[in-house]
């Protein structure tokens, strides 16, 4: 395999101060600069890029709207403890046991941080075309669609999009502005379409101006947006999600078992 060379007439064209803070940013997500570490000082950060005390500042301060960094007046600037945050999707598909709360809670509690969920819209509308795709719906179909902002310490951490076939919400708790106690894949099992394989479809994407509104960022940093399709029995979708969360503050684990592809039990193929 040919692996090709970086061109050497490439020009960066961000400002000085936006590479800056890109170099530290990786540093963070790499785990060099550890959570609750100091970073280097700023007489250090001029040196080692080759940059006004200023410009340094102006990279520190991107870092500390991205909520990567804190720090204050006369003190070191240090990374954030809870700076990036794995989240393990298949761990969050399966229903809730009677009277638990939400996984995706649970899973935040392990971490140590405080989540909650809060309920923005329930509508039946026409979905977006890989939406309509999913569902199979026609050009002019529509779905029933519950919108919420999901918080961890009271900051935003994911908007959640999840369009119901009408068929399936129609008269139903997924069509009421409530939440649905022990969550929507529960409802749905007890409804007779219980959630049994999903496929997610992840990408980055520039924020649009509602999801930078409404996950309070402060850069247009790439979100990660998420399209997951929930299939029932007969492969029958019966929930397409879009989940929208700031890039440099989340990575998504899959975790994945090698299975023998021809069936020898050997795993080679040959």
């Amino acid at each position: 395999m040919t692996v090709p060379k970086a061109d050497p007439d490439a020009v960066d064209r961000r400002s000085l101060h936006e590479r800056i803070a890109a170099d530290l940013r990786d540093d963070i997500m790499s785990g060099d600069l550890a959570p609750g570490s100091n970073l280097p000082s700023t007489a250090q950060l001029r040196e080692r890029f080759e940059a006004s005390g200023a410009t340094v500042q102006k990279a520190l301060r991107l870092l500390k709207d991205e909520r990567l960094v804190v720090g204050r007046a006369g003190a070191a600037v240090t990374v954030r403890e809870h700076r990036q945050r794995t989240v393990a999707p298949a761990s969050l598909m399966a229903p809730n046991a009677p009277g638990e709360p939400y996984r995706w809670l649970t899973e935040a509690a392990k971490h140590g941080t405080h989540a909650r969920t809060e309920l923005l819209d329930v509508i039946e509308t026409r979905p977006p075309a890989d939406v309509r795709a999913a569902l199979g719906l026609p050009p002019d179909g529509t779905a029933v669609l519950r919108r919420q902002i999901l918080l961890v310490d009271d900051e935003p951490a994911e908007l959640v999009e999840a369009y119901y076939p009408p068929d399936i919400a129609r008269g139903t708790p997924l069509a009421e502005r409530r939440r649905i106690r022990g969550g929507a894949p529960a409802l749905l099992a007890a409804q007779g379409h219980p959630p049994r394989r999903s496929t997610d479809r992840v990408s980055a994407r520039v924020p649009t101006q509602d999801q930078y509104r409404v996950l309070r960022l402060t850069s247009s940093m790439p979100v990660l947006r998420t399209l997951r399709v929930v299939t029932g029995d007969d492969d029958r979708p019966v929930e397409v999600t879009v989940m929208v969360k700031a890039g440099h503050l989340y990575e998504l684990r899959y975790d994945f078992t090698a299975q023998d592809r021809d069936g020898d039990g050997n795993g080679n193929g040959a």
